[in-house]
């Protein structure tokens, strides 16, 4: 059996085949992942929004950034870096000399490949004499010369040279290792050692338990365990949470604290700034001795957070702190929507304690919202608009408009519009309408059922109930486009009204031909003898075009001359119904026969039967389509990148975001989960399922969205909810049930069988 042989790489060649693989592995890949993306495409993203969004923070903020930051050009330098010792090392591989050549022994006698026996010989002969060691010549030469005559003139060598490549046969299998031979020098075996095991002892283990300690005090929110649980403690202990003491909650959170996260700081500075505030605020509960709410950084961190909804100014060392406050409150608010619904579904399910309130879960959305607009519970919702000041918002809830909201804004006519915002002027107005014009506009459509379930509208005790909410979004400027259209066309929306009540006239008239045939004859019969009863009718009140009421004192002869030709007009309406009616009975009784009267009834069944497979098709296509969706929604991936939010105080870009739930409100509590929508940008699907009460009877629920970001444009929807009573369970179902005269009939065949194979045996017999 052929050896193994290991050895190092003295020359040091195919190390640089192990360098350049090595260093290819790692340039690849940081170049598609850290290569800076197109400043430009940025630049033109931001460029777009600037009309709209130019004064808020963020905006500034980030083109502030983009021309201050040094990162990209130094990612871009480090790369290319990477680049150029990697074609370096390309380069240098390329032209080194092939170690490895194919033994041949015809190039070793100068010989051509085909040459015969007797020329191989006499070449041996001559070369011989010249390099034998003997005549002087070189021993290294000379075997080889020797090796390459008897591979070409013993049967066996040549045999093995034309197998194995090899005239002394298989040798030994040589590994080689893509390492320089000084590494394992003895000189150096000191210094490889204290390598090998800084890296491997030190380093590794410093960056593995670094990585893992900070993984494991996060959530997978990025929140801080610590934070979660004090956030439950509190929940659970306070479920009525008002205002004011979910802002000291939210404040205690341990992400402001700098023994547990590094990015807080508390700066000497703060003894003397942090008071001045706290007297401009006033009353803030700062003398409440209740840990952790007494702590300096909570204390920091919810003046900071006031002053923020004041839009108070500070000073530059606490505005750096307050931006980095405020960027971190909406994600620790969402935490403490995720802890209350947790303890709301373990409330339902273990039961022994107290869910939060709604009103609790409520005032966290809500306080998301003040903190991305900068804003207090109490203020206007139109202080979100720019240029607008506390002073300038009795021009709006004047007698006169009443405008104090932004639906009450946007539904004004725009000459009214321009008239209360006249202390704007024209471009800052056409800012205002501008920026009014980007708020979103949400139209909530809702559909009750109950999936995968005989009857889906039937909704029994106990049964999960599926409610499809379908959000479409618009802009509020198409909701200026379409004031606009009913302002300037008031004259064709009058023309259209009359069409429609014509259309609606005639429609009535055809209506009851569509009647059962026992209506008709009784109204038909009621008819004829009201004209006979009514020689002179009085005459009707008719509508003239004008739109006033005819026969009124101030009428005109016309006017009484077409209110009698309208009478005359409706006696011959009358007179021509009751002949079709007469016809009609006349054609009813000729087929009162009973041959007649089945087929009219099998004729009905089999439209009815028809009826309904067509709905058991159309409900079978739409619970295959929900599935799908579903499976759809399950497999891809949407981006949370819908819309940015217009916020003025906000230092960071905030995506459009919603939450979406079912609430009973006269009971304050959560019917179904929030479902927070991040992935709205023009239509969303969203199913939200919760049981059935166990008792039947009528429920009122309501439907609700709620925005993160803006104020004022929550929704309310009502949902009644039907309770029945669920059908009772069969013990024996039909399809199981089967009939004593089935199993006769098994039981004769049976025998019929056994019957025949005798007689088969028999006869074989």
């Amino acid at each position: 059996m052929a050896g193994q042989q290991f050895q190092y790489d003295d020359s040091g060649n195919t190390f640089f085949y192990f360098l350049t693989s090595f260093v290819g592995l790692i340039v690849i890949p940081a170049t598609y992942y850290l290569w800076p993306r197109d400043q430009n495409a940025e630049q033109l993203r931001l460029k777009s929004l600037r009309r709209v969004h130019g004064r808020c923070l963020w905006y500034r903020l980030r083109l502030m950034k983009s021309q201050q930051s040094i990162v990209p050009t130094l990612k871009k330098a480090a790369l290319l870096f990477g680049w150029a010792v990697f074609l370096l090392l390309a380069y240098k591989v390329s032209k080194l000399d092939r170690e490895y050549q194919e033994y041949n022994p015809y190039e070793d006698l100068n010989l051509d490949p085909d040459a015969s026996l007797a020329e191989i010989k006499k070449q041996y002969r001559i070369l011989s004499l010249k390099y034998h060691p003997d005549k002087g010549g070189d021993e290294a030469t000379f075997m080889r010369i020797a090796k390459a005559y008897a591979a070409l003139t013993n049967e066996q060598s040549r045999e093995n040279w034309q197998i194995y490549g090899n005239p002394d046969g298989p040798g030994a299998t040589s590994f080689g290792i893509a390492l320089p031979a000084w590494i394992v020098d003895q000189k150096n075996s000191m210094l490889v050692l204290l390598v090998y095991g800084l890296a491997f002892m030190v380093i590794l283990p410093v960056v593995v338990g670094t990585w893992w300690y900070r993984s494991i005090r996060y959530s997978g929110d990025q929140i801080l365990i610590n934070t979660t649980q004090l956030f439950m403690h509190f929940m659970y202990k306070t479920p009525n949470m008002n205002m004011k003491r979910l802002t000291m909650v939210l404040t205690a959170a341990f992400e402001f604290d700098p023994r547990s996260n590094k990015e807080a700081t508390i700066r000497p500075t703060d003894n003397i700034e942090v008071p001045q505030l706290i007297r401009e605020l006033g009353n803030i509960n700062v003398k409440k001795k209740e840990p952790p709410f007494c702590y300096p950084y909570s204390l920091k961190a919810r003046v900071l957070v006031l002053a923020h909804l004041a839009r108070m100014d500070v000073s530059e060392e606490l505005e750096e702190d307050q931006r980095f406050v405020t960027r971190k409150s909406p994600a620790l608010l969402q935490e403490m929507i995720n802890v209350g619904c947790q303890l709301t579904m373990m409330a339902n399910s273990r039961g022994g304690f107290h869910a939060p309130r709604l009103v609790t879960i409520e005032n966290c959305m809500k306080l998301t919202q003040m903190t991305v607009q900068g804003l207090q519970e109490s203020k206007s919702p139109l202080l979100q608009l720019p240029h607008f000041e506390e002073e300038h918002l009795r021009y709006c809830i004047s007698k006169k408009y009443k405008v104090r909201t932004l639906q009450d804004l946007v539904s004004l006519k725009d000459s009214d519009r321009r008239s209360m915002l006249r202390f704007l002027g024209e471009e800052k107005y056409d800012e205002v309408i501008g920026v009014l014009g980007s708020f979103p506009h949400i139209t909530m459509d809702t559909k009750l059922q109950v999936l995968d379930d005989e009857d889906s509208n039937n909704i029994t005790a106990g049964s999960i109930v599926t409610v499809t909410v379908t959000l479409t979004r618009k802009r509020m400027v198409d909701m200026f486009e379409k004031e606009q259209v009913s302002t300037q066309c008031p004259g064709e929306d009058a023309a259209n009204t009359e069409e429609a009540q014509g259309d609606t006239s005639k429609a009535k008239t055809k209506v009851w031909q569509n009647k059962n045939k026992g209506a008709k004859k009784t109204a038909k019969s009621k008819k004829k003898k009201l004209t006979k009863k009514k020689a002179t009718p009085a005459p009707a009140k008719t509508k003239q075009a004008n739109g006033n009421v005819a026969g009124n004192e101030i009428a005109t002869a016309a006017s009484s001359s077409s209110a009698a030709a309208a009478v005359a007009t409706t006696k011959e309406e009358e007179d021509e119904a009751s002949d079709k009616g007469s016809e009609s009975e006349e054609g009813e009784a000729n087929k009162d026969s009973p041959s007649e009267r089945d087929e009219d009834s099998d004729k009905q069944s089999d439209t009815e039967v028809d009826e309904m497979a067509g709905d058991d098709e159309e409900e079978w296509e739409a619970l295959q389509q929900s599935i799908q969706r579903r499976e759809r929604a399950l497999l891809e991936t949407k981006s949370k990148v819908t819309h940015p939010v217009y916020s003025l105080y906000f230092p960071e870009e905030k995506q459009e975001w919603w939450w979406l739930y079912i609430a009973d409100r006269r009971d304050q509590t959560l019917v179904s989960m929030p479902y927070h929508v991040c992935t709205l940008k023009d239509t969303e699907e969203v199913e939200l399922k919760f049981p059935a009460p166990s008792k039947t009877g009528n429920y009122q629920y309501s439907v609700i969205l709620r925005s993160d970001s803006y104020l004022g444009l929550d929704q309310i929807k009502p949902l009644k909810l039907e309770v029945h009573e669920a059908k009772a369970m069969l013990d024996n179902h039909p399809q199981w049930d089967i009939p004593d005269t089935e199993e006769e009939d098994e039981e004769q065949e049976d025998s019929d069988g056994i019957e025949e194979s005798d007689d088969d045996d028999e006869d074989n017999d």
